[in-house]
């Protein structure tokens, strides 16, 4: 009964952790074109993005990712076998990656709570899919618990990267023609 509180507890705050680097980009996204607005619009509308940005990233997303890692290392002490699976090596490796976009996304915010803006709002809108990408992966794995079939699971990320980067395409397009 333990493990699957752990594991429930675990779930919980990786969605939530997700939850959070999905919406904080957008907020960047919001940020960066609020600098292009003419005062006192940019003013009053970068106040209250950072105040929203700050509220979602210490108070929902870094407390998600401590919790999530947490309950992830006491799942593995509960079930120590799960380390000799090859799935959970790759697995492991898609969490590094997890934890390399966090702290660039870290990198980004703190720029921006400075007023340093090094990204255009299509860019950050590009980089606010690392996170699917990631979640793509370590979905199919846990589910699937299967990394032999890594040709196709390369092949599906690559795939499912290029489409996203048409429907950003597509949607910038559409944008500008309004």
């Amino acid at each position: 009964m333990e493990y699957l509180y752990v594991k429930s507890l675990h779930l919980i705050f990786v969605i939530t952790w997700f939850a959070g680097l999905f919406y904080i980009p957008r907020l960047f996204v919001y940020q960066i074109e609020a600098h292009q607005e003419e005062e006192p619009s940019r003013g009053v509308l970068l106040k209250q993005l950072k105040l929203m940005t700050r509220r979602l990233w210490y108070i929902i997303t870094w407390p998600s990712a401590v919790l999530a890692t947490i309950f992830a290392i006491y799942l593995l002490i509960l079930n120590p076998a799960w380390l000799q699976d090859t799935w959970m090596h790759v697995k492991l490796g898609f969490v590094v990656l997890l934890f390399i976009y966090h702290g660039k996304t870290q990198h980004i915010f703190s720029q921006l709570e400075n007023d340093v803006v090094k990204w255009t709002s299509n860019g950050m809108r590009l980089y606010n899919e690392g996170a699917t990408l990631i979640l793509f992966a370590v979905v199919f794995l846990v589910i699937l618990k299967s990394a032999v079939n890594w040709i196709y699971g390369v092949v599906g990320i690559i795939v499912f990267a290029l489409l996203l980067m048409i429907l950003f395409k597509i949607y910038k397009r559409y944008r500008e023609n309004k």
